[in-house]
């Protein structure tokens, strides 16, 4: 199970938290839709249940343990723009190496999502949105997170690139029994891909860990 336990954050220098007391709890195999207008912290609630930004008060759990500090993390994040999460001075085949060393696995990940082997041996920037972004899905499922986080990944790809994306990502994660807190402003993309859907504005602090 993935608890957000009375989440806080509060940005330097702010007067007022942009996430209050918020609690939340995942469970493998779920797929939970994170909405709420802009502006209410679903980026920053994203980032928070990945390790990435730590919470002012509160805390993330994972069975009953907090996020593991070394070798891969048990919460994978994919981010809205691919180009801001990989290093642009490094070739793409070592950034899928330096998530992990099982080769086999990423030729597998690099098969499904339709990867081209050309792909690896250049720079981010001599990619398009849709190819860097299956780059960065094969990257985080790699080395198979109990749990995945999707910033509203599709937002800026064409219809048919958002439609092969989310399917992979519901076959691989109900392969792997991972669960998945996925932010996205589409009604339509939330009724197929949600299990369950819940409003950050909603939340209020029910952790009893």
């Amino acid at each position: 199970m993935l608890d957000l336990c009375d989440i806080t954050y509060v940005y330097p220098d702010a007067e007022h938290a942009v996430i209050s007391h918020v609690s939340l709890s995942v469970s493998p195999g779920e797929r939970v839709a994170l909405v709420a207008p802009s502006g209410f912290g679903k980026t920053t609630l994203c980032k928070i249940v990945a390790g990435y930004v730590q919470p002012t008060q509160g805390r993330v759990l994972v069975d009953g343990k907090p996020l593991n500090k070394r070798g891969a993390r048990q919460v994978q994040m994919i981010f809205q723009h691919p180009e801001l999460a990989v290093d642009p001075r490094m070739r793409l085949r070592k950034t899928l190496a330096e998530a992990t060393k099982d080769t086999a696995e990423i030729e597998r990940l690099c098969e499904e999502l339709g990867i081209k082997q050309a792909w690896l041996s250049r720079f981010p920037h001599e990619l398009s949105g849709g190819e860097l972004q299956r780059i960065c899905i094969a990257r985080a499922l790699a080395v198979h997170p109990r749990y995945l986080v999707a910033d509203e990944i599709s937002t800026m790809l064409d219809a048919i690139t958002q439609a092969d994306l989310w399917q992979f990502l519901m076959r691989e994660t109900a392969a792997q029994n991972a669960g998945m807190l996925f932010v996205t402003h589409s009604p339509a993309l939330t009724k197929r891909i949600a299990t369950r859907v819940v409003d950050l504005q909603k939340l209020t602090n029910t952790c009893s860990k």
